[in-house]
Formats: C-alpha cells, sequence, structure tokens
C-alpha cells in the first residue's frame, strides 16, 4: 500500500511541479547564500552586541510578615516604576511558577521573622527571585533592588555602618547572566522572519519577472499543485535554517535547550508558515522583485521592533504592548525562550501556540486565494 501510494506521488504533476522548483533553487546561488551567510551573520551580530533599556517590570510579592514596615518595601520598590506589582502570591513555589511561565520578572519574599529581626536590631534577610532570561534586564534589576533596600534601611537606621535589610538574590534560568542567551532565541525569530518572508516572495515572483507564470497558466496542474510545489522545497531549506540557528546557537554561545525539541521543531515549523504565507502575499500584490522587497521592509521591521525579540515588550508604550498581541513574532519568541532556556512546554505557552496557529492559518488561506486569483 506504501510502494503504491509513492508511485502515485513520483508520477504525478506535483512531484513534477516540486523537482522543477528544487532543481531552480539548486541552479540559484544567490538563493542559497540568503539562506546560509546572513541567517549566521545576524545571530552572531545580535548575540554579541546588543542591550536594551528597562522599566516596568512585572514583581510578585510574598510577604509573609504583613506588617506596616513589609508593605513600606514593596512601596519602596514600586514607587519608581521599574517594578510594577503585578500578583501578590501565599507562597514561594506560586511565586517560582509565575517566574517561570513569565507571567513576572522579579519576585520579592518577605519573611515572617522580618519585623522581629528588625525591632532586635538584627540584619532581616529577604529573598528576589529574578527571571535570568534576558541577563541585561536581570542585572540592572538587581542592581536596583540593591539600592533600593540600600535606601530603605539607611531611613530605618541612618547610622553608617548599618545594613538592617539584606536582599538575597537568586537569577532563574541564566545564573551566568548571559545576553546572548536572550537574545539569540529572539534572533531565531528574526531571522526566520526575514528569510522566510523574502526568499518566498522573490520565488513566486520571480516567475512573473521571467514570463513562466504564463507557461504554468498553461499546464494542466491545478493552482494549489503549482502553490504546493513552491512551497515544499522552501519549507524545508527554512526547516534547516531553523537546525542551523540552533547549532550556532550551541556552538557560539553555548545556549541550552531545555524543552521537547521535537515539539518545537513542530511549533518551527508553524512559524515557517507564517513567514511564507506573508512572502506568498507580498509576492502577489507586487509586480517585480524590487517592489516586494521594498514592501517587506514596510511589513517585516514593525514585526521585529514590536516583537521583543530586541527590546523588552515591557519597556515599550502601553500602545505599542497592546499592538505586539496581533504580532505573530511575539508569540514565537515567547514560545522560542520558554523551551529553549525555561523548558516550559505546551501547556505554559497554549496561548502562544494558539494565536500562532491562528495566523498561520489565515495567513495562508489569504496568500492562497490571493495567488489562486492571480492565476485565475
Amino acid at each position: 500500500m506504501l510502494s503504491t501510494f509513492f508511485d502515485r506521488l513520483f508520477d504525478s504533476r506535483f512531484w513534477a511541479l516540486t523537482l522543477k522548483e528544487i532543481n531552480q533553487i539548486l541552479r540559484n546561488k544567490q538563493l542559497i547564500f540568503l539562506l546560509i551567510f546572513p541567517p549566521t551573520i545576524q545571530l552572531l551580530i545580535y548575540g554579541a552586541a546588543l542591550n536594551p533599556e528597562v522599566q516596568f517590570l512585572k514583581l510578585g510579592i510574598v510577604d509573609y510578615a504583613n506588617s506596616q514596615t513589609s508593605r513600606e518595601l514593596v512601596a519602596a520598590m514600586t514607587e519608581n516604576r521599574i517594578f510594577v506589582p503585578e500578583a501578590y502570591l501565599f507562597s514561594e513555589q506560586e511565586l517560582g511558577e509565575e517566574v517561570r511561565q513569565g507571567n513576572i520578572t522579579t519576585g520579592l519574599v518577605i519573611p515572617p521573622e522580618f519585623d522581629r529581626r528588625l525591632a532586635n536590631g538584627q540584619t532581616a534577610e529577604i529573598q528576589v527571585l529574578v527571571d535570568g532570561v534576558d541577563a541585561n534586564t536581570a542585572g540592572i534589576a538587581s542592581g536596583y533592588i540593591n539600592q533600593i533596600v540600600a535606601q530603605f534601611s539607611q531611613r530605618l537606621d541612618p547610622s553608617p555602618s548599618a545594613s538592617m535589610i539584606e536582599p538575597e538574590v537568586v537569577f532563574l534560568y541564566n545564573p551566568g547572566l548571559r545576553s546572548s542567551w536572550f537574545f539569540v532565541p529572539g534572533v531565531l525569530g528574526v531571522v526566520l522572519t526575514l528569510t522566510s518572508s523574502l526568499v518566498s516572495s522573490s520565488t513566486v515572483v520571480r516567475e512573473k519577472d521571467t514570463g513562466t507564470l504564463e507557461q504554468l497558466l498553461m499546464t494542466p496542474a491545478a493552482a494549489w499543485e503549482i502553490l504546493l510545489a513552491k512551497i515544499v522545497p522552501l519549507f524545508v531549506l527554512l526547516m534547516g535554517d531553523v537546525v542551523l540557528a540552533l547549532g550556532v546557537g550551541r556552538l557560539i554561545f553555548n545556549l541550552p535547550f531545555r524543552g521537547n525539541f521535537p515539539i518545537f521543531m513542530l511549533l518551527s515549523a508553524l512559524y515557517v508558515s507564517v513567514g511564507i504565507g506573508i512572502g506568498i502575499f507580498l509576492a502577489t500584490i507586487s509586480k517585480n522583485q524590487r517592489q516586494v522587497v521594498l514592501t517587506s521592509f514596510f511589513i517585516n521591521l514593525p514585526l521585529i521592533q514590536t516583537s521583543g525579540a530586541i527590546a523588552p515588550i515591557e519597556s515599550m508604550p502601553a500602545f505599542f504592548r497592546y499592538v505586539s498581541l496581533i504580532n505573530p513574532l511575539r508569540h514565537y519568541v515567547a514560545i522560542s525562550r520558554g523551551f529553549l532556556l525555561k523548558g516550559i512546554g505546551v501547556v505554559e505557552l497554549w496561548q502562544n501556540i494558539l494565536a500562532l496557529g491562528l495566523f498561520a492559518a489565515l495567513l495562508l488561506f489569504l496568500s492562497t486565494q490571493q495567488f489562486k486569483r492571480q492565476l485565475g
């Protein structure tokens, strides 16, 4: 039965069209260069060079003391708006899980003996949990916490040698605070966005430039066969880009991979479909290669800037934070960092996965309909 299926596949019009596309891709040295060299250089540059600013960090609070002094400490940490109180929780386990799922960036634990130790003139320790995935943000947050706690201690006891409160800062998921661990998963999404949209759009628009689109119209193949024959080889090559990026991240930056690899590749395939959908749609509304490149910059740059791949979403104005929810790249970046650095999976990231699936279905549907209309 399986051999019959393959016999029919190899004798079909779809396979003949696919072989044509593969031969065209292999003869196009510029396309092969575009698939390999720019992603590698972008990963190396972004992973080593970028440093964003920090503000509006989400703070989770576990206040076992529940006293006036502990509430004043929380107020001191949040009055400058660098930290924003996001949730009051009842246990350290809940706090750690909120950090793991990315719902909060920083966690504060005030122990029950906080006031008693202060009243006895002893140093009261507090615990601070910082999501270390974004190393730059984590380092700055730690510095701010130490400054705020030191100033609050001085208010309690103004003597120069006094240190009434001692923060114990723990960095989670990136204890070495490597900036590259934050940027490389984000740049993976940027690379897939740029490469998949540009390569797929140039492949389709090339038929217009060379005049072979009219020849395709004369073939007995259906529109879906023509389009699928173009998508499949590109899809395989772009999935190779995912593996290439992961290899660069591992070999050059020692990037960990703590999640489920097959599921991550499946979700990456979903995002590659988003990029291909964008590219085909751009090709169908453009008349030539130059126009499609200019249009892609108009689409891709806002996607990249509002995705959180380069700068934290928390640092953006409120309007752009909400706009980023309709950005498929934002959801893929969250998935990449969750799988690679935190080891979380489908259960924790189901909202991002659902959004990514909806975007993939919508964009592929729109691009397919536009392509059929163009053939018609």
